[in-house]
């Protein structure tokens, strides 16, 4: 993580020009987060599967990777930064998480242009904050982190059907450069690989 840890406020972008802007603190997420990331995620996962992906499959996804014992080691991780927006009155409203170094992922190390490289691998953002900057100035946040970490690039990992998530990669300078397999419970999804330069 950066060394300097205090908040830090980012302006948050309007992503639509009838949304109403959320005032958004992001700042690198603490253990004392933990609990509210834990339910965070499992609101906000589900709203990202594809429609043919099951509600077993989801929580045992949600139960592998999610939990709030998952994040307090992703926290100890030095590899990863977790960062979370949180609105005025401290309530977290959505949640970025990096992880550098290269890829584990045959199909993604081939794909990918640019290294050294950090994954995006999580961004969600609390639906009743959808539209109204959060996603934008969780973005900015993390590309900076990306960057202080010395990354000449960043990718993910998007489903093929999610085209709402699509269309903000792109906006953010993000392009599909391969695509790759996602495990979610049972179910063996379609994902593209974007890349940006940082």
């Amino acid at each position: 993580m950066p060394t300097d840890t205090s908040a830090s406020s980012v302006p948050a972008p309007q992503d639509t020009p009838f949304a109403v802007p959320t005032p958004v603190c992001v700042r690198p997420a603490t253990t004392a987060d933990v609990p509210a990331l834990a339910t965070l995620a499992a609101l906000t996962f589900p709203l990202a599967c594809p429609p043919g992906s099951t509600a077993a499959d989801q929580q045992a996804f949600i139960a592998a990777v999610l939990s709030a014992e998952r994040f307090t080691a992703y926290l100890a991780d030095p590899q990863r930064d977790v960062l979370v927006g949180v609105s005025p009155d401290g309530s977290p409203v959505g949640y970025t998480m990096l992880v550098d170094g290269e890829p584990g992922d045959e199909d993604v190390r081939d794909a990918l242009a640019i290294r050294p490289t950090v994954e995006l691998s999580k961004c969600y953002v609390h639906p009743d904050h959808h539209g109204a900057g959060v996603a934008g100035a969780l973005m900015a946040a993390s590309l900076d982190v990306a960057r202080e970490r010395g990354a000449q690039g960043m990718w993910l990992g998007v489903n093929q059907l999610n085209a709402r998530a699509q269309a903000f990669y792109t906006r953010a300078g993000f392009a599909v450069v391969g695509t790759k397999h996602f495990q979610v419970g049972e179910r063996l999804e379609d994902d593209y690989v974007l890349e940006r330069p940082l």
